[in-house]
């Protein structure tokens, strides 16, 4: 079993910036790709981005791409997103994912086998 752990969530005024880290441990060398997801109240999850496990190969939902960052540390074992120019419609419980199988391309949250307890952000308006 690999274990993940969110940070960086909070309140953040319309137009502000947030980081948010996943520390994965425990059977971390399974992990092919991790990813972040982000559930609204009374919606469905949704896929934010993905990150190849070598650190190489991103991709993003189009609802972020330009505003949304995400990165990795190899030597920690944590995975970043950096959120500028945040929306309102961004507020969400925000989810750490892990895949064990090659996902590129996949938004679906049934690649990933692994999932933190997520991370609430708010942005107000």
């Amino acid at each position: 079993q690999a274990q993940l752990v969110e940070s960086g969530g909070g309140l953040v005024q319309a137009g502000g910036s947030l980081r948010l880290s996943c520390a994965a441990s425990g059977r971390t060398f399974s992990i092919n790709a991790m990813g972040w997801f982000r559930q609204a109240p009374g919606k469905e999850r949704e896929f934010v981005a993905a990150i190849n496990w070598s650190g190489r190969s991103t991709y993003y939902a189009d609802s972020v791409k330009g505003r949304f960052t995400i990165s990795r540390d190899n030597a920690e074992n944590t995975i970043y997103l950096q959120m500028n120019t945040l929306k309102p419609e961004d507020t969400a419980v925000y989810y750490c994912a892990a895949a064990t199988a090659p996902v590129f391309g996949r938004t679906d949250v049934g690649g990933y086998q692994y999932w933190g307890r997520g991370t609430q952000v708010t942005v107000s308006s």
